[in-house]
């Protein structure tokens, strides 16, 4: 009697550019016997992150692709960067914190395989500044969002939300604290519902 092994898991490429806290989540999940995927690697366009150093704590390889050595020219670099992923045969990349306009031509190139996760409950509130733009609404709830990436600035198709009060005497300080939380919870949650719904669509 033969039983069927076990398929294996995702191979996934964080991108950061600051701390690292949502990458550190995605780690520690993807590291769980039962997980779907696992972090083989986590880029920075930044040297010298946080992030980085989280990384190898966990005992995952960190790089790093400088934009700054490009200059001006985005996709040079996202070139650069696309190879180094090649290289170690990423399937899906996850943005937590990455903080670059991707070029149409990284964008289609991954399309349907990237994910980004947005400190706001989409459509509101694409770009910067999000919580700060949600108390001056008046809104009485905040949260996050994991999406897929498009062309357009945070407008993907929604995979996952979550859903954080705004409380009396909220800044956006306060309020960027509590939705960290949920992201910490939301991202890998959603990236593994994600990468298991594509392994189970694969011949």
């Amino acid at each position: 009697m033969s039983t069927a092994s076990p398929k294996p898991k995702t191979r996934v490429a964080v991108l950061i550019s600051g701390s690292g806290t949502n990458m550190a989540s995605l780690i520690a999940a993807g590291q769980a016997a039962d997980a779907p995927y696992e972090i083989v690697v986590v880029v920075s366009n930044i040297p010298d992150v946080a992030g980085l150093d989280k990384a190898r704590a966990a005992g995952i390889e960190a790089l790093t692709v400088e934009h700054k050595a490009f200059g001006k020219d985005r996709e040079a670099h996202e070139r650069a960067l696309d190879a180094l992923l090649a290289e170690r045969k990423v399937e899906v990349i996850a943005l937590a914190g990455y903080m670059r306009l991707l070029t149409p031509w990284l964008v289609q190139k991954w399309a349907g395989r990237m994910l980004n996760i947005h400190p706001s409950l989409l459509p509101l509130y694409p770009g910067l500044n999000t919580h700060a733009r949600a108390i001056e609404a008046g809104d009485l709830e905040a949260g996050c969002t994991v999406h897929v990436v498009t062309e357009g600035v945070d407008e993907g198709p929604v995979l996952g939300q979550a859903r954080v009060p705004i409380l009396p005497g909220d800044d956006a300080e306060t309020l960027a604290e509590r939705v960290k939380a949920a992201e910490h919870a939301l991202y890998p949650e959603t990236l593994a519902a994600f990468v298991a719904h594509q392994s189970q669509a694969q011949p």
